[in-house]
């Protein structure tokens, strides 16, 4: 079985699960991009767009990170992107810890067929839920992401050797654009990552 196939296994398992949130959903979104990829990028939840579309970042957000990444040569062609909720929350509010707990099975799952090399967090919640190893009730005692945007850390993270670099959220830097200094910054950290091959 391919990667792609088995990513498409875990949609049918998301489909066939009593999840939170599925209810008022219209679509499960699961991820985009390539299951080959050797760097991921991971969100909090799906917004309404996305939610419409069954896809990851597709609204403003999500053009504004193909335009950041194409800054810095990357394309679907090679990254992955997924959201730790599979479904959205009601007026894009914050999560549960419960909506978390159990959502994220799914989002291990992707991480072990990609086993991607690099993870790049988006924003605070996706952080916190890496840096505490995927323990949902230490997310709160992580330092947030503006004082670790941009800091390449090591981390085992459910058995893979995973170089982290935690970003700031595509859509915090439409609301403040100050964050664009920071983000490019960041970027070039992510570019010599990964483009530049040091992705080991």
């Amino acid at each position: 079985m391919t990667k792609s196939e088995e990513l498409e296994q875990i949609k049918k398992q998301i489909g066939g699960a009593n999840l939170p949130l599925k209810e008022g959903a219209t679509n499960i979104v699961l991820g985009k991009g390539s299951a080959e990829a050797e760097i991921m990028f991971i969100g909090e939840a799906p917004g309404r767009n996305e939610d419409l579309q069954g896809m990851p970042f597709v609204g403003v957000a999500g053009k504004n990170l193909d335009k950041l990444l194409a800054e810095v040569g990357l394309s679907m062609d090679n990254v992955y992107i997924a959201n730790i909720l599979k479904y959205r929350p009601p007026e894009n509010r914050a999560p549960s810890k419960e909506e978390i707990k159990s959502h994220t099975p799914f989002l291990l799952k992707q991480i072990e067929v990609i086993k991607p090399k690099v993870i790049c967090t988006l924003g605070n919640y996706a952080t916190k839920f890496f840096l505490a190893n995927g323990d949902v009730d230490k997310m709160d005692s992580q330092l947030g992401i503006t004082q670790i945007h941009g800091k390449i850390k090591m981390i085992n993270f459910n058995g893979l050797n995973i170089k982290l670099i935690p970003l700031f959220h595509p859509a915090a830097i439409i609301y403040n654009r100050k964050l664009i200094v920071e983000w490019d910054k960041d970027m070039e950290i992510v570019k010599r990552e990964i483009v530049l091959g040091d992705a080991t």
